[in-house]
């Protein structure tokens, strides 16, 4: 089966076993998730979201993406910034996906 997940205002395109870096969610490693909020199962849309699907996942890790420069520049005004940033994530994998 194949799905579409939204979590932190963003959607993902989902299958058994797939793996997900989404933003991170309040979860310790080792316990599952469930995603309450399922756009698509297959080929039937939601309007906005499907009832009476679960889409399951294990919690593997939470951690830090690589840090993203951030460089500011305006040219002939002797202006220059430099800012570092690295956003928290969560690995997810997805365990099954139902249908009660």
């Amino acid at each position: 089966m194949k799905a579409v997940v939204e979590t932190g205002g963003k959607q993902y395109y989902v299958t058994e076993g797939s793996v997900l870096y989404v933003e991170k969610l309040d979860k310790e490693p080792g316990t599952t998730y469930t995603f309450d909020k399922v756009v698509m199962l297959d080929d039937k849309v939601g309007t906005p979201y499907l009832t009476n699907v679960e889409v399951v996942a294990d919690v593997e890790k939470n951690g830090k993406a690589k840090k993203i420069i951030i460089f500011k520049y305006n040219p002939k005004k002797k202006y220059r910034k430099t800012q570092g940033h690295r956003q928290p994530y969560t690995k997810l994998v997805i365990k099954s996906i139902t249908v009660k």
